[in-house]
């Protein structure tokens, strides 16, 4: 692999940043087009996020066309470089997998750019992947030791037994994980997520990515999962999972997650199944900062969907000083303000200003994408500095804030 990109290289790759904006979705369906032609390279992807609307395609025909733009300026990409080493641990790609992508990417650009694509562009394409693949290879074989250092941590699939599941909603169901072997678990940050291999009869292998909803105790993880009208995932567990079974997780992953030691006030915010990580993040700031001035604002549809919500404010209770404010967006007729929730309505920016400190606070934010699209771009216009706003959500994040 390449250690420096030469200057005719980088103003080779810049050159073709015009061209990426117009055909860059193209050349991501190309690309995928021959990289699923293995099966074997196939099975690596989560297939509900491809396709021609998928999140993963738009995603990275955003993340080529950047590494384009950027190539002189690669700290620029650090996040973005992050997020996705970060991915690959959760789907336990190797560096052997590296050669299959350079194939397809480069003969996805030959494919779909035809003439323009001349060999000197194809070779600087090269040189480019393989020096960015560098980088890659070099961080997550970096997380991936310092997993296996952590006592409980372990590297790719391993069986976990479901030792309990609780129905939390209507729609939310919690999954209690135990290591078959009766060992140890790697402790997660509060924020992370585990990543899922389900073999359903008819599908083939699927994968999923769910978030932890427990804090760290180095014997079991929980997930806590939406059932979803279309989801194949989430519809195998709810119906075809039952306590005994087993099921494969990779080790805890993510670049979203509460620093151990946090430096200002918390807010945590979320919509709908969003809560998952912000119950880990609430568990772990009542066990370890019970000074930490927190806000726990979530929002649902209403009681009926509402998750968790009695483990939450024991949790908060525990902690002492944390504050939970929950908003129902459509009550029931049973439901009451002021005992099933706090507020009828949306959470608002406003009523973050008045009732938080969000002039002063780390926000941390989960949930659908309209939710997420919606928030943190307010926050940015509002004045929030981006370094204290934080967000995961469900799915590829490249373009949440392409609004």
């Amino acid at each position: 692999m390449p250690t420096s990109l030469s200057p005719a290289t980088i103003a080779l790759v810049k050159a073709t940043a015009p061209a990426l904006v117009e055909h860059g979705k193209a050349i991501t369906l190309a690309m995928y087009a021959r990289l699923f032609e293995d099966d074997e390279v196939a099975a690596l992807f989560n297939h509900s996020n491809q396709g021609e609307h998928g999140a993963q395609v738009n995603a990275l025909s955003a993340a080529i066309l950047s590494y384009a733009q950027n190539i002189d300026n690669l700290g620029a990409l650090t996040s973005v470089v992050e997020r996705i080493a970060q991915k690959h641990i959760g789907y336990h790609i190797l560096p052997e997998h590296y050669p299959h992508v350079a194939a397809a990417l480069l003969g996805a650009i030959k494919d779909v750019l035809a003439d323009v694509a001349t060999d000197e562009i194809l070779v600087a394409w090269g040189e480019a992947y393989w020096f960015l693949a560098g980088i890659m290879t070099a961080r997550e074989t970096a997380i991936r030791g310092e997993i296996e250092n952590d006592p409980g941590g372990w590297r790719g699939w391993r069986p976990f037994v479901v030792a309990k599941k609780v129905r939390e909603s209507a729609i939310i169901t919690s999954f209690l994980l135990r290591p078959q072997n009766g060992g140890t678990v790697a402790p997660h940050k509060a924020g992370q997520y585990l990543t899922f291999r389900f073999d359903v009869p008819g599908q083939g292998p699927l994968k999923r990515t769910y978030s932890i909803s427990s804090a760290a105790n180095g014997r079991t993880y929980r997930i806590s999962v939406k059932r979803e009208t279309y989801g194949l995932g989430s519809g195998w567990l709810h119906d075809n999972i039952t306590e005994g079974d087993v099921v494969l997780a990779t080790p805890p992953a993510g670049d979203f997650f509460l620093p151990k030691s946090p430096a200002r006030p918390i807010i945590l915010l979320s919509g709908g199944v969003g809560l998952t990580p912000m119950v880990s993040m609430l568990e772990t700031i009542a066990e370890l900062h019970p000074g930490l001035e927190t806000h726990y604002v979530h929002g649902t549809l209403n009681s009926t969907t509402h998750a968790m919500s009695a483990h939450v404010r024991e949790v908060a209770a525990r902690h002492g000083t944390a504050r939970v404010s929950t908003f129902y967006e459509d009550p029931c007729e049973a439901d009451e303000e002021g005992h099933t929730h706090d507020v009828t309505g949306r959470i608002s920016l406003e009523w973050l200003r008045r009732h938080t400190s969000l002039d002063a606070a780390d926000v941390y934010l989960c949930g659908p994408t309209p939710f997420l699209r919606f928030f943190v771009n307010e926050l940015i216009k509002a004045g929030v500095p981006q370094a204290r706003i934080h967000y995961e959500f469900f799915g590829p994040a490249d373009s949440l804030l392409a609004a």
